[in-house]
């Protein structure tokens, strides 16, 4: 009997590679609260050299990451712009506002992506008696949108024009390296006009845990209080720091064949009746379908394939995203491909 199960829930479920776990097992470590994990200290600074940047810092999660670089950019009572289906409004437990005192300004932006026109119709106006715009997050990829990309040329369009209206723009970049990918360009040059950048360790680039915010000195430095604020200290952190460096120089080289897969993956869900997709928009390792044709319940759906050891995610009642990752195969797409058209067409 085969065991495998194909499990295209997340890039987040990635296993470390031969190379990390040797890397992990063999690091050096020390105590990161007092600045002195070597091997930590390396990883922040190759991130902040990729990024081309003065500095870097490790947290936990890009949830962390984000809301750290919010609060490092804000004070209570103020505002960010973001999109209506991004990460940091949607999935990261109203934490903005909970734990760093600003409102969420949303604006919705077809395939998720916010150009410049939008962003300053929700600025607010200069008077006391409201909530003043302090910040700008975009999403790059944009998860919900399907992992859709902003055009470099656009993002910095947006970053010049919130600048010259006195804002700071903060990049959620969870998987900027799959952007990058698809762009053919350099994290850095795609990124250098944001104020902060956060980027994940534990998704494309297939390190177990962490995720990483780069800027400027004084940033970081900020980032680094709140991260103690909010119980991200951490102690001989040099282990998961070493699977991380490991994951900036491997997980990039991986990530054209996931895009790849996802486009065999898009490619075929659109021949399988009662599904809707166009593969044409499928631009990185996100692929979201929907099966209102067919009738099902995308709960219903996702519970019968992992019945048949294929994972899956509902993203609402009718539609349902599948991620491609460095532990599937194109040999698993086509077998996730397969067994999605039987129990399609057995009409559960």
């Amino acid at each position: 009997m085969d065991d495998r199960i194909i499990d295209l829930r997340s890039d987040t479920v990635t296993k470390p590679s031969p190379a990390m776990r040797r890397a992990m097992a063999e690091a050096d470590v020390g105590d990161d609260v007092y600045l002195e994990d070597p091997t930590l200290n390396r990883l922040q600074a190759r991130a902040a050299e990729i990024f081309a940047r003065e500095a870097a810092l490790f947290v936990p999660s890009g949830s962390m990451g984000n809301l750290a670089s919010i609060m490092a950019q804000t004070t209570k009572g103020q505002e960010v712009i973001c999109e209506a289906a991004g990460h940091v409004y949607n999935y990261e437990m109203g934490s903005m506002s909970a734990l760093g005192g600003v409102l969420p300004r949303i604006v919705p932006a077809e395939d998720g992506i916010l150009v410049w026109a939008q962003i300053a119709r929700a600025i607010r106006e200069k008077t006391y008696y409201r909530p003043q715009t302090a910040l700008v997050a975009l999403e790059n990829t944009h998860n919900m949108a399907g992992g859709t990309v902003y055009p470099t040329e656009l993002a910095h369009e947006i970053c010049d024009k919130a600048h010259d209206a006195g804002l700071k723009v903060h990049l959620d970049g969870a998987r900027i390296f799959n952007a990058a990918a698809y762009l053919h360009e350099d994290v850095a040059a795609m990124t250098k006009k944001f104020d902060s950048i956060q980027f994940c360790l534990s998704k494309g680039l297939g390190a177990p845990v962490g995720s990483m915010i780069v800027g400027s000195k004084d940033l970081i430095e900020r980032c680094r209080v709140i991260r103690k604020l909010l119980g991200g200290g951490m102690r001989q952190a040099g282990v998961l720091a070493a699977a991380g460096l490991v994951a900036l120089d491997e997980g990039p080289k991986h990530i054209p064949t996931d895009h790849e897969n996802a486009q065999i993956l898009a490619r075929g869900l659109a021949k399988i009746p009662g599904i809707q997709i166009d593969p044409k928009k499928v631009q990185t390792n996100i692929v979201i379908f929907s099966i209102t044709a067919s009738g099902l319940a995308s709960d219903r759906l996702v519970e019968r394939l992992k019945q048949r050891k294929v994972l899956t995610g509902a993203v609402d009642p009718t539609r349902i995203r599948v991620v491609t990752h460095r532990d599937v195969s194109r040999a698993d797409c086509e077998d996730a491909l397969r067994i999605i058209g039987e129990v399609m067409g057995a009409g559960y």
